[in-house]
């Protein structure tokens, strides 16, 4: 099922944690309303990076597939709401971070992150703008958060 024009349903509840359970995550109704909104945030990032194809790394994750890959119960994941993604075609996750930061609201980011995690980088977008503005561009480096997209 396609959620737009270059997303689809499955890619954005691929889930290799679900399937080494035997967790079904499919989404519920609401989730898949969010999805949608997500799908067509991803288009538009898509098309800020000059087309390139966006891959997802992780997208929807149900609640027992978010506690198992150590999410926050909070998770915008687990709401439909966010992807993590990376674009090779166009850079390094920081590269793409950084691209896409000072275009957040045109783009509907509500929240991006830098994440660099073990080795694994990737970029966290969310269509839920964060209470605190200041958590909207953010960078996660291990265990460590600074505010803004920083070299790390």
């Amino acid at each position: 099922m396609n959620l737009s024009k270059n997303f689809t349903l499955s890619e954005l509840t691929r889930s290799s944690t679900a399937q080494r359970l035997g967790v079904d995550n499919t989404p519920g109704a609401s989730e898949l309303q969010q999805l949608q909104r997500t799908a067509q945030m991803l288009e538009r990032v898509r098309a800020q990076l000059g087309s390139k194809p966006v891959l997802i790394n992780s997208g929807y994750r149900n609640e027992v597939v978010n506690a198992a890959v150590g999410g926050v119960t909070s998770s915008d994941h687990a709401q439909g709401m966010a992807a993590d993604i990376r674009v090779p075609a166009y850079g390094t996750p920081y590269e793409v971070a950084k691209a896409l930061a000072p275009h957040i609201n045109e783009l509907g980011i509500g929240q991006i992150i830098y994440e660099s995690v073990g080795g694994a980088q990737w970029v966290h977008v969310s269509t839920r703008i964060p209470v605190r503005a200041v958590n909207r561009v953010i960078t996660v480096h291990g265990s460590q958060t600074m505010v803004g997209v920083q070299k790390v």
